[in-house]
């Protein structure tokens, strides 16, 4: 069996730093807050916030100058890390939509097949909330989320919608900030209304026409970013 392995303090506080210096667009040569100041915005000890700089020095992200204090060193370096991070996250996504494909496909097609009129009504009413939020500039991720779960619910397979719950750590991923952009698949939204009238109508082959339209969509908005 493995061991979980644990995050640890100075770690998660050399994340913290970068993502300051992301948040502040700081430039090679920006002063950073002074080591007194740092432990009252993250909440840690002194000997934590320490380690964590000496590890971003080790990665030429910062230099400490004794007397002066600390300064961005290199931000094409951060930058890298950055582009290695999202280079990760997109790899797994993509990953997890040719899951999604498969799954979700499936679902697709027994819901266009077995869908009653109260699911018609729920889901019906979720577009409608989508719409609003969409127009609102509002997050739409969890109502988009509800969206796809109404439309696996209709199945009526019990186990299918089990084993897309087992998965659903996962599958959120693509519904919570998606490589930092809660509005990357926003140009799904017409695929979401397309493919459920085909559902309502109990026209399969369309409504998996559809489907697959969001998935390429999907696919090519992540191989973008």
């Amino acid at each position: 069996m493995r061991k979980i392995q644990k995050i640890l303090v100075h770690e998660q506080v050399s994340q913290e730093i970068q993502n300051y210096i992301q948040e502040k667009e700081m430039s090679d040569g920006d002063k950073l807050p002074s080591v007194e100041e740092m432990t009252h915005m993250f909440g840690v000890g002194r000997s934590s916030l320490r380690e964590a700089l000496r590890s971003l020095e080790a990665l030429d992200i910062i230099q400490v100058e004794n007397g002066k204090g600390i300064f961005v060193r290199d931000v094409n370096t951060f930058r890298f890390m950055g582009k290695v991070k999202i280079e990760q996250e997109r790899n797994f996504l993509l990953d997890t939509l040719e899951v999604r494909r498969a799954l979700e496909g499936q679902a697709v097609r027994l819901a266009s097949k077995r869908i009653n009129d109260n699911q018609i009504a729920e889901i019906e009413a979720c577009l409608e909330e989508y719409r609003r939020q969409k127009e609102a500039g509002d997050d739409t991720s969890r109502i988009d989320l509800a969206f796809h779960r109404a439309i696996i619910k209709a199945t009526g397979n019990q186990v299918l919608e089990s084993v897309l719950d087992s998965f659903s750590v996962m599958y959120e991923r693509f519904f919570n900030e998606p490589l930092g952009d809660k509005q990357l698949f926003d140009d799904t939204y017409p695929f979401h209304i397309t493919m459920f009238d085909a559902i309502k109508a109990h026209q399969t082959e369309i409504a998996m026409q559809e489907f697959y339209k969001m998935m390429d969509c999907i696919e090519n908005k992540l191989k973008s970013v």
